[in-house]
């Protein structure tokens, strides 16, 4: 894998258009459950089956509980390796975007400026009703309420069957048909339209990168593949960079 490293390395220009995908496997680093696997069920609950419209329109109390157990979990998670290193990347490359699944807040804590936040955000709340929405970092009651209207609140991220926040998607297929370069961090290929990204980078002419714990359906789609922790792969990359 070393040589491939250095030759990913040599591609990070500061000339070049770089675009990243991350997925939960960079903030499973930092203790955040991923939901598949061993870490797929809360309580006897299924993540998928609750991250539903129809499940919150159904038991709202049920969903709520699941999600202010998330956010306390994640509040006591830190930014690891791999989300500095982004960071720093973003910092040494002008024409960089991060372009994350992730839902927990931690590439902004990061210092990740360039980022666009595809499922939208744990720290992000909206009302069911009218047009409010905030950023909410202080513990929710059971049942928040909207201070405008008085309608039910409810988080601030795209559940399955939602469709992406509007322009976002727009956005990353923009900016994926003039990327150089496109990475993909810590993500199984397995939802869409993430899942797409890479072709589309590739189909355009980028060259693609996988970073992942494993090989993914994508993995021989990439021009390069390195397996391991993201948390000890991106250090490596971006190692000679200034901060």
């Amino acid at each position: 894998m070393q040589a491939s490293l250095e030759m990913v390395k040599a591609l990070l220009d500061p000339g070049k258009k770089v675009v990243v995908l991350t997925g939960a496997g960079v903030s499973a680093e930092s203790g955040v459950p991923t939901f598949r696997g061993k870490d797929g069920l809360w309580k006897t609950y299924r993540a998928e089956d609750l991250a539903r419209p129809d499940a919150f329109a159904a038991r709202p109390e049920l969903v709520w509980e699941f999600y202010n157990w998330r956010r306390e979990l994640v509040a006591g998670c830190e930014p690891n390796a791999a989300h500095r290193s982004l960071a720093v990347m973003e910092q040494q490359i002008p024409n960089f975007l991060l372009i994350t699944q992730n839902v927990d807040g931690l590439h902004a804590r990061a210092g990740s400026r360039k980022l666009v936040e595809m499922h939208g955000s744990l720290w992000r709340v909206r009302c069911t009703a009218c047009a409010h929405a905030r950023e909410e970092r202080a513990p929710l009651p059971p049942l928040p309420e909207c201070p405008v209207c008085g309608h039910l609140l409810r988080p601030g991220v795209v559940w399955f069957g939602e469709p992406l926040i509007p322009g976002v998607l727009k956005l990353a297929v923009e900016q994926l048909g003039h990327a150089d370069l496109f990475i993909s961090v810590g993500t199984s290929n397995l939802v869409q339209p993430a899942a797409s990204f890479h072709q589309l980078a590739k189909d355009h002419g980028a060259i693609t990168v996988e970073i992942n714990l494993e090989a993914t359906p994508n993995t021989g789609l990439s021009d390069f593949a390195l397996h391991g922790r993201a948390g000890d792969i991106l250090p490596e990359l971006i190692a000679g960079m200034t901060p």
